[in-house]
C-alpha cells in the first residue's frame, strides 16, 4: 500500500511542472485524493461491500469533483490533472501510466448492459474536456486532443481529434511525445479550406476563366 502511494506521488511529481514536492502533492491535489479514495472503494467493491463502497465513492466525489465508479479497473501510476469534472463509469478499464485532464468523461452510450465503457491502454492521454464513450478500446499510447468526442476503437500510436474523434497522426511506436495541442492538426479547417479553394475554381470555369481543377 505505501509503495503505491510513493509511486502516486513520483507519478505526479514527474508530470506536473507545478508541483513542487511530495508534501504538496498529497494535501493538495484532489485528483490524487480521488484515485487514492478509488483504491479503497474498488477493495470494497471486490468483497461485495458494495453499498458502502458507492457511499464512499459519492462522498469522494462531493469532495474532489471527480466521479469514480468503485467496479472499474484501474493501472498504475494514474494521474488526474486538476481534476474537477472527470467521470469514470462502471466498466470503464485503464492501463498504467494514463493521464486525464479535467472535464474527462470515460463514459456510456446509451442503456446498453454489458461492457459499455472503453477500455484504456497503457500511456495513454487524454485532453482536457474530452469524451470518449461506449465499450470501445483506445490503444496505448494513443493522444486525444482536448474537447474531442471519440466514438470508435483507436489503434495504438495514434493522435486523435475532433468531433467525432478522428485518427490525424499516427505515430512511431518508440516516439513517446507529449499531447502538444498547438500543434495538432483541425481536420474540420482543412475540409473548408479544401471547399473554399474548390468552390473558387468552380466559380471561375462557370464565369469562363481558367483555374486549375482542385481533386476531390
Amino acid at each position: 500500500m505505501f509503495e503505491t502511494v510513493r509511486e502516486d506521488l513520483r507519478s505526479v511529481l514527474e508530470r506536473d511542472p507545478a508541483a513542487k514536492s511530495g508534501l504538496q502533492v498529497a494535501l493538495l491535489y484532489s485528483g490524487l485524493h480521488a484515485i487514492w479514495a478509488y483504491r479503497l472503494t474498488h477493495r470494497l467493491h471486490v468483497r461485495g461491500m458494495v453499498f458502502p463502497a458507492r457511499w464512499l465513492a459519492q462522498a469522494a466525489r462531493f469532495l474532489t469533483g471527480v466521479e469514480i465508479h468503485p467496479a472499474c479497473a484501474i493501472g498504475r501510476r494514474f494521474f488526474i490533472d486538476h481534476g474537477m469534472g472527470v467521470i469514470i463509469g462502471e466498466t470503464a478499464v485503464i492501463g498504467d501510466d494514463v493521464l486525464l485532464y479535467q472535464g474527462v468523461t470515460l463514459g456510456g452510450t446509451g442503456n446498453q448492459s454489458g461492457k459499455r465503457h472503453p477500455t484504456l491502454g497503457d500511456r495513454v492521454v487524454v485532453g482536457a474536456g474530452a469524451k470518449v464513450l461506449g465499450g470501445i478500446t483506445i490503444g496505448s499510447d494513443t493522444r486525444i486532443g482536448a474537447n474531442s468526442v471519440v466514438l470508435h476503437d483507436v489503434p495504438p500510436h495514434s493522435t486523435v481529434v475532433g468531433i467525432p474523434g478522428k485518427v490525424v497522426r499516427r505515430r512511431k511506436g518508440d516516439e513517446n511525445d507529449v499531447l502538444s495541442h498547438q500543434n495538432l492538426p483541425d481536420p474540420t479547417m482543412d475540409e473548408l479550406v479544401r471547399l473554399s479553394k474548390r468552390l473558387d475554381a468552380l466559380e471561375k470555369r462557370l464565369r469562363g476563366g481558367k483555374a486549375p481543377r482542385v481533386k476531390r
